[in-house]
Order: C-alpha cells, then structure tokens, then sequence
C-alpha cells in the first residue's frame, strides 16, 4: 500500500457503481451508462463543478472498454502535444483522448481537434468548469455530445467520508469516528477531491491534547477512536471560518448583509460580508452579478461610473477567478460603498411599468410615429414632428407621452450634486411642465 498516493487518488472508483452521485448519467438505464454497456461512446464534454467525476468517469470508460488512454491538460499543454496523440492515434484503434480544462484551449488549439474527432481517429473527453456553449468553438461543440454533471449533494459527502474510513486500508487502522461533517463539507466546497484530500490532513494530525489524554500509541494502534470534530477540522486546516451554506439561509443572510451595507454607504461592512461569501466559497460570479445590478438599483445617475466599474468586475472576475478576483471584488465593493446614492431609476422603470400595466396600450403620438408608406403619411403620422437637432439647445419643447399621461413625470432626479445638476437641465429645458 503506497500511502504517498493522495487519497482522493488511492479512492478514484474503477466501475460506475462506485462513483459519487450523478446517478443521471451513470446509473441503470441512462444514456451514458447504457453508452459504454455497449462498447461504443460518442465523443463529449463532460460539464460540471470541480470535483464531482468527470475525470473519474473519463477513467472508467476507458477501463471498461480497455482502449489507449491519453491524458493532457489544457493548462500545461497545446497544439503540438494533440497532434502527437493524434498522430499516435493514427496507429491504434479506439484511442480515447481526454482533455482536462477544455475551455482553455483557444480556438486554434480546438481546431486541431476537429479533424481526428469527425474522422473517429479519436473519441474525444473533455472536462469543463465553465459553459461550453460559450467556451468552446461550435464546430468542435457539434461533434460531441455535452453530459452535465450535477453538484454533488451533502448525502452523496457524507457517503464518500464513510465509505473513505471504511475500505482505505491506511484510514481503516485508525478507527476513525465521523462526530461531525459539517466543516470536511463546508471547507471542501462539495468538491470530493478537495474533500477527501482534507479528510487525510486531517486523520494525519494528532487531536489537541490526545497525547495526554490516551497516549498517541493508542491512536496508532486504533485500541480508541480518533473522534473527528469540526472545531478539530478546522484547527488543522488552518481555517478560522464560520461555517457558510451556499445554498441555504445563511447564503441570503450574507449577501443580503452585503448588499445593506454597501446601499447604506459602509465599505467597511461591505467588504467584511464581502470577505464571508469569499471565504465561505461563494460563486465570484453571483457576487458580481449582485454588484453589477445594485450600481443601476441604489446608484444610478448620481455616479454613472459605478455601473461601468460594476460591469468591468464582473467581466474580470469571470476571466479570473479565484483567489485573484478577492481583490477585484474588494476595490468594486469598496468604491460602491463610497459612492453616492440615488434610486431614482429604479423608481422611474417602476413608476412608467405602472402605468402600462394600468393604462395598457396607450396610442403613441401620431406626429411620433414612423411614416415609411405614402398611406400612413397621408394618415397624419409624422406630420408635425420637430427634428430637435434643428432647434437651439437641440430641443423643441413637443409632445412625446400619449395624451392619456401626458406631463407624468416618471423620473425624478435623486437628491445628489450629479442629478441636481440633471435636474437643472431638464428644468431648464421644460420649464415646469414636469414639475422639475
């Protein structure tokens, strides 16, 4: 027993039935197990989170159907390493090829997939943590078929841990207790590698004050058992977290927290509820995604900027990732926070949604409308309308609500230096019809 191995790694299932989860795909009857029961499989991407099979299931199709198997990466590796396994290909039959990390091959380096794979000289595997509708090429795309792989839930966890100290013959020595799992999960992020990864570090370290209590000889020769507790786990992670649920209540707390904080202008309550959903493995792109929508929502025209800045993180936290993207997080959330205030378009689209929703369809304004045909000219439509590029200040002072809600002043400019002086113009050129 080479126990050097990772444990993920000495765990890695060799059949279908012992993988965790995806039961959609791998379980009796589905399409991809019924795939490899016949011996033929298409070639696929393989989508889905970290950690939750995909290059496990690439393993055991290759297994199970005993054809070459060649692995690259597409991190460390590019077009000259496909081609050699094609080339290598060329000389083997059924040579399986999979991909790690797909999407980050450039168009190129896909490209050079595509003859092997529509000539079956490879059956392409391709992993992916991101959507390969938008990370990888659509001529490579339509040549594979996409599996999603799901999550893997907390019973499917808690079902890998027991089953870890149960079988690995190293673990099964120190007769291990499982008391909690919350912290192996939380700490993990769901990811099963990551998890069982942990679950060693932790069974290699010596409880605080087991020595004193029992003799670490006992803990060795298993005679008592090693009692696994989260305060425990998170001692020898090295993480003082509090436990954060990405799917349950204390997720809506969090971001509802950091959302208040940030619309009550406190960068410094921001960036600490900021600093839980990091910490706690929150998606980058739900929290820029949050932030993208509160700069229109809570800031709006009294600092234009912050909508650019909000959209310029979330595109550069969606290149990223972590643990870079904490600090483009952070400047974003801190700026917002800084920035002043105004929900005057949000009160505005909601105030105009109103009033179609009460007064429905209202008639647009004939001299508004567009008059491409001779009849609708003849109709009236367009006669009368004052081109504004033709009047001083590029204004004409004419009619653009239907007559049922003319004069309803939707937008109202918020009380901030920015839309103070929008509010001047806006006077200056309506004088009071809007009330400005």
């Amino acid at each position: 027993m080479n126990t050097s191995t990772p444990l993920a790694e000495r765990l890695r299932p060799a059949t279908l039935n012992g993988l965790a989860g995806q039961q959609h795909l791998t379980g009796k009857g589905s399409i991809l197990r019924t795939a490899i029961e016949h011996g033929k499989i298409p070639s696929m991407i393989l989508w889905g989170p970290p950690g939750v099979g995909k290059t496990t299931i690439a393993h055991i199709i290759a297994q199970t159907l005993k054809v070459p198997f060649y692995q690259l990466s597409a991190i460390s590796s590019g077009v000259k390493e496909v081609r050699e396994v094609i080339d290598t290909a060329k000389k083997q039959e059924g040579v399986i090829l999979f991909i790690d990390e797909i999407h980050r091959f450039n168009k190129g380096q896909q490209d050079a997939l595509l003859g092997a794979v529509e000539k079956g000289v490879i059956t392409l595997i391709g992993a992916t943590t991101e959507n390969p509708s938008f990370e990888v090429n659509s001529a490579l795309l339509s040549r594979c078929q996409v599996y999603v792989l799901k999550a893997l839930d907390e019973n499917d966890l808690v079902e890998l841990l027991n089953h870890a100290i149960t079988t690995d013959e190293y673990l099964k020595k120190k007769n291990i207790q499982l008391k909690e799992t919350a912290a192996l999960i939380n700490i993990s992020g769901g990811d099963a590698r990551k998890l069982l990864n942990l679950l060693e570090l932790v069974t290699d370290a010596d409880p605080s004050n087991a020595s004193e209590k029992r003799g670490q000889e006992f803990l060795q020769k298993g005679e008592l058992p090693f009692v696994i507790t989260d305060d425990f786990v998170m001692q020898v992670a090295q993480k003082r977290i509090a436990l954060y649920d990405k799917k349950g209540e204390q997720h809506y707390d969090i971001i509802s927290a950091f959302i208040k904080s940030i619309r009550g202008s406190d960068p410094n309550a921001a960036v600490y509820y900021l600093a839980r959903m990091i910490d706690g493995g929150e998606d980058v792109k739900f929290i820029a995604r949050r932030m993208l929508i509160l700069a229109s929502e809570d800031i709006g025209n009294a600092n234009p900027n912050a909508l650019l800045l909000a959209n310029a993180t979330f595109e550069a936290v969606n290149k990223i990732g972590y643990p870079e993207s904490q600090l483009i997080l952070s400047q974003c959330a801190i700026y917002l926070a800084s920035s002043a205030k105004s929900n005057s378009a949000t009160v505005a689209i909601g105030a105009a949604m109103n009033a179609v929703k009460q007064q429905g369809d209202l008639p647009v304004p004939l001299h508004i409308r567009n008059a491409p045909t001779k009849l609708m000219k003849d109709l009236g439509y367009n006669k009368g309308y004052e081109y504004s590029h033709s009047y001083d200040n590029n204004f004409s002072p004419q009619e653009y609500l239907p007559d049922a809600i003319k004069g309803n002043a939707f937008y109202q400019p918020g009380n901030n230096a920015r839309e103070e002086e929008l509010r001047k113009y806006l006077k200056a050129l309506w004088r009071e019809k809007y009330g400005y």
